[in-house]
């Protein structure tokens, strides 16, 4: 999975995204951006080789509606597309397009309703936040048999490691000094 890039890094503006253009990885993700520039960045990591793993909840003057999705599968068409929502997931399914599910360990409730919609949509990974609970990324892993990514109040090289001994396949984090 991702050919074995561990970390992905998270960017949330264009300084960042043209940083990640440059470096070796080849596999990001694309937080918080505004619906103007998704083209231009599908475009220049494209042209240098990289694959986009957009945050689709995240587009700025977007709506999260049939239409949506389908603009995002269909016109940009990023490697991968992460989401809360099904109909979301499901559209990138339909397209090829990479699945991954966002769950957001809250409580037991908020655990065993994500559980219930990963049975529905089938993601083809999930995204575990906080991705500093080393025994949930293992049981949520476990249970649903799908490969996990954590991502979420990843501050330091050990919350990596232990995520990745946990059995994160990779971790997502938008801390700049973590990329290196």
């Amino acid at each position: 999975m991702f050919d074995g890039q561990q970390l992905l890094p998270a960017v949330n503006n264009m300084k960042d995204f043209e940083r990640v253009m440059k470096e070796e990885r080849t596999y990001f993700v694309v937080l918080d951006v505004h619906l103007s520039l998704l083209a231009k960045m599908k475009k220049l990591s494209k042209e240098a080789g990289k694959k986009m793993l957009l945050h689709a909840d995240l587009v700025q003057g977007l709506k999260s509606d049939r239409y949506a999705a389908e603009f995002i599968c269909q016109t940009i068409r990023p490697t991968g597309v992460i989401s809360t929502r099904a109909n979301m997931l499901k559209t990138a399914k339909k397209n090829n397009i990479l699945a991954i599910q966002r769950i957001f360990l809250l409580d037991t409730m908020a655990l065993k309703t994500s559980y219930q919609q990963v049975e529905e949509v089938k993601p083809d990974v999930l995204e575990v936040l906080p991705g500093v609970l080393p025994d949930y990324i293992k049981k949520v892993r476990q249970e649903t048999g799908i490969d996990v990514i954590a991502g979420g109040l990843i501050t330091t090289a050990d919350d990596i490691e232990t995520a990745l001994q946990a059995g994160a396949r990779a971790v997502t984090t938008s801390r700049k000094e973590l990329w290196d």
